[in-house]
């Protein structure tokens, strides 16, 4: 039997765990990076200096939904619904859109959210509800398919808008996004899932590559034009 060298073989194995490891980080980078790219140029962090003039006028204002404390909307997504009300108020949007889980009776992100932009003076004719929007990639092609969209301006966290708006673009909505720098407030949880982002921008990447389908695809209607058009 031949004799190989214990130094060899540590050495032979070192270096495949290294490359192992590299080839694991590029797939893991992967997907955010092509978020990212396909986010550049075409999203700005809101309550940054010359932040709203850089905003396009949209006919929709897509907010995401992001979770419910006792029914009503998390900070979090509160500050997505201030946004969203002060680009309503700038006159850069027509409606706005509310996609989140209404997936039981007893949780309705969507409503929450309306009752939130009410109190903050937003009319209820300008307000369309998506009650199945249960994922990012959901909502987008929802927008699409189910509203009528055709351009949206999607209002999410800062770690989340590479993509959120990589998504709607690839959906074939002209996207620009505007997100919350929710790191000044909440820095512990916004690093939690700013870390979640690695699983899901591969899970994003794989409902493109896949072309999957929302969870309700659900029939055409015309709310969200009809708010649009002021009616």
């Amino acid at each position: 039997m031949r004799f190989v060298p214990l130094t060899r073989i540590t050495r032979t194995a070192m270096r495949r765990a290294y490359q192992g490891a590299v080839a694991v980080s590029v797939l893991a980078i992967a997907p955010l990076t092509w978020a990212w790219i396909g986010s550049e140029n075409h999203r700005v962090v809101a309550d940054t200096p010359g932040w709203l003039s850089r905003v396009p006028a949209s006919g929709t204002a897509l907010v995401l939904g992001a979770g419910l404390f006792a029914g009503q909307p998390s900070p979090m997504l509160a500050r997505r619904l201030d946004i969203a009300a002060g680009l309503y108020r700038a006159g850069k949007v027509k409606a706005l859109l509310l996609s989140g889980d209404n997936s039981r009776k007893d949780y309705d992100e969507p409503s929450a959210m309306r009752d939130y932009l009410l109190a903050k003076g937003v009319p209820d004719a300008m307000i369309v509800r998506d009650y199945a929007g249960f994922d990012t990639w959901d909502s987008c092609v929802r927008a699409r398919d189910v509203f009528g969209a055709d351009d949206v301006t999607v209002v999410t966290q800062a770690f989340h808008l590479p993509r959120a708006v990589t998504l709607c673009r690839t959906a074939g909505l002209r996207t620009f996004g505007v997100g919350d720098d929710s790191a000044r407030q909440w820095a512990a949880a916004t690093y939690v899932f700013a870390a979640r982002e690695f699983v899901a921008s591969a899970k994003a990447l794989g409902d493109v590559v896949l072309g999957a389908d929302p969870v309700f695809p659900g029939p055409r209607e015309t709310s969200l034009l009809r708010a649009q058009a002021g009616r």
